[in-house]
């Protein structure tokens, strides 16, 4: 470790290092010093913090004169002798300075292979129930605030969208800490210690068989895009997102598969098709206008968007009230009663089996699927033709 005055003139004569860096002291001023490395000069001040060496960054040697250096290097020491930790000091300063809308950003670029449906339900969090503290630095909201603000989203939004926003918040908070020496405990944990969280009952509604007749002369009656859509959620179980940005290019007639590459939980999903939804989409696409969509629609995205309407269309005319989600239900309630393999039900859901062992080593492919598929699709028509004899 050289020691040498710091000059100009001895600064330029300096060499890069061949690899790493090495650490000139000044004679002039104890606890000043210039960094070098392979290809860059930075001054640097050195002193004890409770008896703990801190070494402080003053500035690169192109940019500063050594004179101009040595001096901010003295008023570093002099804080640094009257107990201060200039790099703590720079620390919280960076933390102060991530705010929630910061922290959302970053948590994004770090997890680009998120679902959109997960990124757009992280992005409504954020800019609809947490609105207020988007310009707050992360650290300053606290466990009360947390509180507070989980019992006004459920009573402005309900108790369940309360629980996901402060979920949401729960990742974005710990991807920041984590990356963070000094952040305060995460104050969603708060919800726990009080038992605050809401409890939140799973949805059960299914199309009922008693229901199903009535339901499905309501959706024939329909236009053929909502008819369509309708008859292709009941007869696949697929979701809502899933069957929106369904495309041409992954379904094939001749072989009677849909393939779709990215799904909800990450994974990609191989589906046989039934005879009767073969027979539907080889209709659609005869009748197809070049819209890469399966189901296109008016707006930016060219595929359709909105479903609301119809689905309080068919409600009204069938008298049943029911979701799409409904649907996904009906589907497998209908597979469960015909008996249909545990496994092939987690596969037709594309639900995973990770803490099932024995899941891990059964392989349930396209073609093992294809019968079960059959099956559904003959018990729905048979249930909807016994009304009608």
């Amino acid at each position: 470790m050289p020691n040498l005055r710091l000059t100009r003139r001895a600064v330029d004569e300096i060499p890069f290092a061949h690899s790493g860096q090495v650490l000139y002291r000044d004679t002039l001023l104890s606890g000043f010093g210039l960094r070098v490395g392979t290809r860059s000069k930075v001054f640097f001040a050195e002193g004890q913090v409770n008896r703990r060496t801190r070494r402080v960054t003053i500035g690169r040697a192109d940019l500063f004169a050594p004179d101009i250096a040595r001096r901010k290097a003295l008023a570093v020491l002099g804080e640094m002798a009257d107990g201060h930790d200039p790099n703590a000091e720079k620390r919280k300063d960076q933390v102060e300075r991530i705010t929630l809308e910061i922290a959302f950003s970053r948590f994004f670029e770090a997890r680009p292979n998120l679902s959109e449906h997960t990124v757009s339900g992280y992005q409504r969090t954020e800019r609809l129930y947490l609105k207020s503290w988007r310009t707050k630095p992360l650290n300053d909201i606290t466990r009360q605030m947390v509180l507070k603000k989980h019992q006004d989203i459920a009573k402005a939004h309900g108790e369940t969208t309360a629980n996901n926003a402060m979920r949401h918040f729960r990742s974005v908070y710990n991807f920041v800490a984590a990356t963070q020496d000094e952040f305060p405990p995460n104050p969603v944990h708060i919800l726990s210690q009080a038992r605050a969280w809401y409890k939140e009952t799973r949805r059960q509604t299914v199309v009922t068989a008693a229901d199903l007749p009535d339901w499905w002369e309501a959706v024939i009656a329909e236009p053929e895009y909502s008819r369509d859509f309708l008859l292709t959620a009941l007869f696949t179980g697929m979701r809502r997102g899933e069957l929106l940005k369904l495309r041409w290019e992954n379904i094939d007639l001749k072989a009677k598969t849909l393939h779709l590459p990215s799904t909800k939980n990450g994974d990609p999903l191989d589906l046989p098709l039934s005879d009767f939804l073969t027979d539907l989409l080889a209709q659609r696409w005869a009748h197809s206008t070049g819209s890469p969509w399966v189901f296109p629609g008016p707006g930016k995205s060219g595929h359709m968007v909105e479903t609301k309407k119809f689905l309080l269309r068919v409600s009204a005319g069938s008298g049943v009230k029911f979701t799409l989600h409904d649907l996904r239900r009906t589907f497998i309630t209908i597979a469960e009663s015909l008996d249909v393999p545990y496994y092939a039900l987690k596969r037709l859901l594309n639900h995973r089996t990770n803490g099932d062992v024995t899941g891990g080593y059964i392989v349930v492919n396209t073609e093992r699927l294809r019968d079960p598929v059959e099956q559904v699709a003959a018990r729905i028509l048979e249930l909807v033709d016994e009304s009608q004899k």
